[in-house]
């Protein structure tokens, strides 16, 4: 039986099994500890240091005696603490960006997907380079910067070469003000060569979410096609690390296996990446499995209520407090409302699930890849977030500084990245509120500026920004950095 080892590059044992039921057995054991429940907490809290605050995080273990922990007061406090990290690092910033569908096309046969192979009632998809074109412009027109692009694993109709094709076209349009200056990719496990053609490409992070890490569920759960490999998939991290990319995003889907266990899984491998590569991943995402066309997700058993994925999240916070949270338009208005208080740092907006949903007025629902439950309008979604105390962030600044990986990661542990991240943030919330905005968005969003502009520390980069801000509303200078 293999051995835990975070340093190994063997999916088995820097992912063991026999770690994850030991730390489960512990928290179990541990769940109203406390003496033991508040020193972890005291542990995650942030602390002042020579540069500001700094947060120690947490061990998996560590946060799954968290996770189990049934103390309501605890877990208040839990609650409260990734509060304070999510603003003591992150600041009240929300990142912006919108899913792109490319195709459904997929030879694999997982049971919890409507792509896979064997459904015979969804409507196969893939869009032409022209069509990408028309997709694009539609979502500069909304107002997004930044896109996830997402495609089903087909060698034949998604060769590498067509994703990469795909990247250039969508750099490439420049459409009035628009432009789509982050492109983050999620597609299927490769090689450490296609890696590097990403990279090449410019991309920004390498999505890649596990599904679920138990092995046995994971092999039944995916029965056919390329993606049956477990360990390829699980080492596939390693591999786009390998290849040059240092942003990478991790997730698992809750509701396919017992909760606890990916959630100590996903941890595990938070720590391998940061063992062996020297930075955690960039992102984690936290998507609950939905109803789609030929999937019914009550024929999964092990589906989480809201108070449960909140609590996931704040104990994530805790565990990883530099990495960035994303929650998508799966969730509702109001769990995505309640979820930015407990470490979300970025969401979908305006999303369509669906292989060229973007250019039909109606949203249609023949190719989604799952149902949206928050379907509200960009703008919509930017006033909300405005109105609750938050600012939209349209920035992709760090990306295109070279500010990634381990670059970033040490400006945030430090405290720095609230030195450019504010300004940028509220100079492209200007761009989108000047060239996108309705005039009910655009009242709410200017006082918003004003007062936050009066946050940021250094007056010199407040007085750049205020002119930057200005030069934004009266003319097409746009893309201002810091």
């Amino acid at each position: 039986m293999a051995e835990y080892n975070v340093k190994s590059l063997k999916a088995e044992e820097f992912i063991n099994d026999g770690e994850i039921r030991a730390t489960l057995e512990y928290a179990e054991a541990n769940k109203n500890n406390i003496e033991l429940i508040d020193a972890i907490l005291e542990k995650a809290r942030p602390k002042k240091n020579g540069n500001g605050l700094e947060c120690k995080g947490l061990t998996h273990r560590e946060a799954s005696v968290l996770l189990a922990c049934e103390i309501p007061e605890k877990i208040e406090e839990m609650k409260k603490i990734a509060e304070e990290i999510k603003l003591a690092f992150y600041g009240n910033r929300i990142v912006m960006f919108a899913p792109l569908y490319l195709s459904n096309y997929c030879v694999n046969g997982c049971v919890y997907c409507p792509y896979h192979l064997k459904n015979k009632t969804i409507c196969r998809k893939k869009l032409s380079q022209e069509e990408i074109k028309a997709e694009v412009i539609a979502l500069q027109d909304m107002g997004h910067k930044r896109l996830a692009l997402e495609a089903g694993e087909d060698p034949v109709h998604n060769p590498i070469e067509y994703i990469l094709e795909s990247i250039k076209t969508i750099y490439s349009i420049k459409h009035k003000n628009g432009a789509i200056r982050r492109v983050n990719v999620n597609i299927a496990a490769t090689t450490v060569e296609n890696y590097r053609k990403l990279k090449e490409a410019g991309i920004g992070t390498y999505i890649l979410f596990q599904e679920t890490y138990h092995k046995e569920s994971y092999l039944q759960l995916h029965p056919t096609g390329p993606k049956h490999d477990y360990d390829y998939h699980t080492e596939a991290m390693d591999r786009a690390m390998e290849g040059g990319i240092d942003d990478v995003g991790l997730g698992v889907l809750f509701g396919l296996e017992l909760y606890k266990y990916e959630f100590a899984g996903l941890l595990m491998h938070a720590e391998h990446l940061e063992a062996v590569h020297g930075v955690g991943p960039h992102t984690i995402s936290v998507p609950r499995l939905k109803r789609a066309d030929d999937i019914d997700p009550d024929q999964f058993d092990n589906g989480i209520d809201d108070e449960t994925f909140k609590k996931i999240i704040a104990c994530i916070r805790l565990a990883v407090p530099y990495t960035g949270m994303i929650i998508s338009t799966r969730e509702s208005e109001k769990v995505r409302g309640e979820a930015l208080n407990m470490g979300i740092s970025q969401i979908s907006g305006a999303s369509r699930t669906s292989v060229g949903g973007y250019t039909e007025e109606e949203r249609p629902h023949d190719s989604e890849q799952f149902d949206v439950s928050d379907q509200r309008t960009l703008d919509e979604v930017v006033r909300w977030l405005m109105e609750t105390g938050h600012i939209p962030s349209f920035c992709t600044a760090c990306y295109r500084e070279g500010r990634t990986g381990d670059r970033f990661m040490s400006l945030c542990k430090s405290g720095q990245i609230l030195n450019c991240c504010h300004p940028n943030a509220l100079m492209t919330l200007t761009e989108y509120l000047v060239d996108y905005a309705t005039p009910e968005t655009q009242a709410v969003g200017f006082a918003l500026i004003e007062k936050e502009l009066e946050k940021i520390p250094g007056e010199k980069v407040k007085a750049i920004a205020k002119q930057n801000i200005e030069d934004i509303k009266n003319s097409n200078r746009r893309d201002f950095r810091f």
